[in-house]
């Protein structure tokens, strides 16, 4: 592993801090960490793809996976024709969200560059990508998210909505205190509700209230993470926040999770019963990994990054559908 360890700048203040030129012949492998804050070099010049690549976050492609609960829940996830449409709705979430990541990249390009990861992590902040090739790839995929949103007419309005909502959010209401969490939950309801239309499944509104108290408990616990580290620099509301008012909040909405997933199994799906246990431990052990790992600031990286998080999830997802399909 000792091609994985790059020198420090001479006369650099303290570790991480590189100059532009040294950070065009870079590339950062996604979800690799380095302890000390070094990055690592690779051999040959580096390839454009790849950050252009890294530019739509494919590893936050995970989120989408909400368009799926609806098929899981359903029951339906035994019929091709159900699977189908609800891998092209979330198809069209991950066009959606990465054209999102994209026009947040460019706004806050500026703040990025002062956060002590983003301006390694995020293409636009360290240089590897230009201002106009992101444009480029964000016009690019306006145009495909158009096109193909005639594939799914009955997901049209949802796909909007979310597009619409982020717009504004990355230009205004992502710098109001608690508008700003809110808005990050209606991205992941919207999801599930995606997926219900495109297969035309009725869910109860228990499902609904539960998605969008556990995506606050997210969104809260990322604020609190941020704030914790410091990033009051690249992002302004965190100055409305304290340490204590966040962990309340990502309290409150964690214990509605739970509440209202199990009035979603007593009324609706009582044979859940037994997942009930997963969701438990889950909510256990993403507090062990924000209070003692210091993650959390990206629930994506923390399932990708702990096994235990990971096989917990998959497990529910598991459980649920062996139960659902039993008679």
């Amino acid at each position: 592993m000792n091609h994985l360890v790059g020198p420090k700048r001479r006369g650099a203040a303290s570790r991480g801090e590189w100059s532009a030129d040294l950070l065009a012949d870079w590339r950062y492998p996604m979800g690799l960490k380095y302890p000390d804050g070094v990055l690592t070099p690779v051999d040959g010049a580096p390839s454009m793809s790849w950050p252009l690549v890294k530019l739509l976050r494919p590893r936050q492609w995970l989120k989408n996976g909400f368009v799926l609960a609806p098929l899981v829940f359903s029951g339906m996830y035994l019929m091709p024709s159900a699977i189908a449409q609800a891998l092209l709705a979330m198809a069209l979430f991950c066009l959606a969200s990465s054209a999102t990541y994209i026009l947040n990249d460019l706004k806050d390009v500026d703040k990025d560059r002062l956060h002590p990861k983003k301006k390694f992590s995020r293409p636009l902040a360290a240089g590897t990508v230009s201002v106009p090739q992101a444009k480029a790839l964000l016009v690019g995929l306006y145009a495909l998210i158009t096109a193909s949103l005639w594939l799914m007419p009955q997901v049209a309005g949802v796909i909007i909505a979310y597009l619409a909502i982020n717009v504004l959010y990355c230009y205004k209401l992502k710098h109001m205190p608690v508008v700003d969490l809110f808005c990050i939950g209606s991205g992941f309801v919207l999801r599930v509700f995606a997926g219900a239309l495109a297969i035309s499944a009725v869910l109860s509104p228990w499902m609904f209230v539960t998605t969008l108290c556990l995506s606050l408990f997210l969104a809260t616990i990322k604020r609190y993470q941020e704030l914790r580290e410091g990033s009051t620099g690249s992002r302004a509301v965190l100055e409305y926040y304290t340490l204590g008012l966040l962990e309340r909040y990502g309290a409150l909405s964690a214990i509605s999770a739970i509440l209202f997933y199990g009035l979603f199994v007593a009324t609706v799906r009582p044979e859940l019963a037994p997942t009930i246990p997963f969701i438990l431990f889950g909510m256990f052990r993403y507090w062990y990994i924000v209070e003692r790992l210091g993650g959390g600031e990206s629930p994506t990286d923390a399932l990708w990054g702990d096994k235990v998080l990971a096989l917990c999830v998959a497990a529910w997802v598991g459980v649920s559908m062996v139960t659902i399909a039993l008679p």
